[in-house]
């Protein structure tokens, strides 16, 4: 039987959805997770500022049925990334966060080399917490921003973009608790993204609903963290055909590992998908440096 065309669409939209999909995903973290914080807000003229470091060599991706499965042609994708995170607080009860992404991105396969480096898509926040409106200072917070469009994006399928050529809109909500006098916390959110077409691309990315949880803790002067991370996406709108094949899942694990140094910390982890689809495969290597400032 013949399939529909909206079932069986060209071979430039499917080779463009495989490059537009998945390796700008492997730029960066559905939304990296930075510090080890997060909804207990910054106060007023203080806040904190993240280094962090990726590297993701990877020749494996996971494809629309979620197998995981070598790269077309020989393919093996390269990315080393730095993502400058910070955050001030503004007022009590709220604080805002900015992150710049800085890529460097190779792609080899059998058609040659493509390789582009330069500044990805930044994003900005306002997170706001109980403390706004007098109430006990519990930790729980609520957090609205943007993806910008930052980076380079060019239309030729041949290219790596260093972003996604369009602009997102995300909301979370951030729930965590302190089990002192005992050296652990457990922290997380879950969050919706509102993702807007990229006309010049002509593709319309699915909404995402994301969620992040982790567990960390002290053992002396190490710290640790254990961390879970989930993604699931709609259908995509490529060249005016919507391809349910091109949605995004992804479950991954993190393992990180911190102590301290200067007047920060300095980290190590690893980052493992365990399932996805439509999304890279491949375990990648972090390196950080966290400190805060304005303290009084």
């Amino acid at each position: 039987m013949r399939r529909s065309r909206a079932q069986n669409p060209p071979d430039r939209a499917l080779r463009q959805a495989h490059l537009r999909i998945a390796l700008p995903l492997l730029l960066a973290p559905l939304l990296f997770p930075t510090g080890g914080h997060a909804q207990w807000l910054s106060p007023p003229g203080e806040g904190w500022i993240d280094v962090k470091a990726i590297y993701h060599d990877t020749d494996e991706t996971f494809d629309h049925t979620g197998d995981r499965r070598t790269i077309f042609a020989d393919g093996r994708a390269i990315t080393r990334s730095l993502f400058l995170t910070g955050t001030v607080g503004v007022w009590k009860g709220v604080d805002v966060w900015v992150q710049a992404p800085f890529h460097r991105l190779r792609f080899n396969d059998a058609g040659g080399e493509r390789a582009s480096a330069g500044l990805g898509d930044p994003r900005g926040f306002v997170r706001v917490g109980p403390a706004l409106f007098s109430l006990p200072d519990w930790p729980v917070a609520l957090r609205g921003g943007v993806k910008l469009n930052g980076g380079s994006f060019d239309v030729d399928a041949e290219v790596i973009p260093l972003g996604e050529g369009q602009r997102d809109w995300e909301i979370l909500l951030e729930l965590g608790r302190s089990f002192h006098p005992l050296p652990l916390w457990t922290m997380g959110w879950i969050g919706h993204r509102w993702r807007l077409p990229n006309v010049d691309a002509r593709r319309e990315p699915g909404d995402e609903l994301f969620w992040w949880w982790t567990v960390g803790g002290e053992l002396g002067p190490v710290g640790w963290k254990a961390s879970v991370e989930g993604l699931s996406g709609g259908a995509w709108t490529i060249e005016g055909l919507q391809i349910s094949q091109a949605r995004r899942h992804l479950h991954q694990v993190f393992v990180d590992l911190d102590y301290p140094v200067g007047p920060g910390r300095l980290s190590l982890g690893i980052r493992t998908p365990i399932r996805g689809r439509n999304l890279p495969a491949g375990t990648a290597f972090t390196s950080g440096y966290f400190f805060r400032w304005g303290e009084r």
